[in-house]
């Protein structure tokens, strides 16, 4: 179904995965991003990434992202280490999603409060230290446990929202607001072809989506074809849509909470949100 006639639509590019160890790649992304015209962006920044590059003693990344901010991109909390190093899985499915079709990388899927709680904290304290304002939160692979989830709501830090891969949930009464998602998976022949299709299938929703969200990741650089059709699915988007980052989606969306509909709170695991042979990645 066609949206009304005179609502907003907006496009929220997003780069993740952006920390000093990445900074080249983040750059060259990010080129092409203002040569598209697709500012703002939303910056997802991860504080230790692997465990081996902390953005907090690195006085050249700092300046890279005052001057991002300079230009109107917001700054995003990434996890933390970017790394899945919880208690193992305990079911297949789990096994695959967390180990496979993410790599690992889904920090927040099966930390408990406290442990999830702890790496909220120290992201937020580096954030303070840089004089970064801090209102979203995204976990890595887009995975959030039941951990994270109650570490998030007993969060001293007033977050405003946290982005899974089907849509925004709006806090701090978690209501939940579907989204139009692009991302790719480029490490592979089938996982493109995926990918594509993956796409294909999200374009379609964002006909009756308000927002569609651009999600890129600094190893799309590796392959041109990548690069080249995220160019085509970016001018096409901002033909059609305003660019927007994520906080500024959300304050718009407080002030008409009509749009918002109440969501059923996700299951214990909560790794539904990357269910997806194109999920690799976040």
């Amino acid at each position: 179904m066609p949206l009304p006639e005179g609502a907003h639509r907006g496009v929220a590019v997003a780069l993740h995965d952006v920390s000093p160890a990445t900074l080249p790649e983040c750059r060259e992304l990010l080129a092409m991003l203002d040569d598209l015209g697709a500012s703002p962006i939303s910056l997802l920044v991860v504080p230790h990434f692997h465990y081996h590059a902390k953005f907090g003693v690195d006085d050249a990344f700092v300046a890279a992202m005052d001057a991002r901010r300079a230009r109107g991109d917001e700054l995003i909390l990434h996890g933390c280490y970017h790394l899945d190093d919880a208690a193992a899985a305990t079911s297949v499915r789990e096994w695959v999603e967390r180990r496979v079709l993410t790599r690992s990388e889904g920090e927040f899927a099966a930390l408990d409060s406290a442990a999830a709680a702890w790496r909220l904290a120290r992201g937020v304290a580096l954030f303070r230290a840089c004089r970064w304002p801090l209102a979203g939160f995204v976990p890595p692979a887009w995975l959030l446990g039941a951990g994270a989830r109650a570490a998030l709501t007993a969060s001293p830090h007033p977050f405003d929202y946290v982005t899974v891969r089907s849509g925004i949930y709006h806090l701090p009464d978690w209501r939940f607001e579907p989204t139009a998602n692009l991302w790719y998976s480029p490490d592979s022949v089938v996982r493109r072809a995926v990918s594509r299709l993956a796409i294909g299938h999200e374009l379609r929703r964002a006909r009756r989506m308000p927002l569609l969200r651009v999600s890129l990741h600094p190893q799309d650089v590796r392959d041109k074809n990548v690069v080249a059709h995220w160019r085509e699915l970016i001018c096409a988007a901002l033909a059609e849509r305003r660019p927007v980052t994520k906080g500024e989606w959300v304050r718009r969306v407080r002030r008409q909470p009509r749009r918002l509909a109440s969501a059923p709170r996700p299951a214990a695991a909560s790794v539904h949100d990357a269910v997806s042979p194109a999920s690799e990645i976040s």
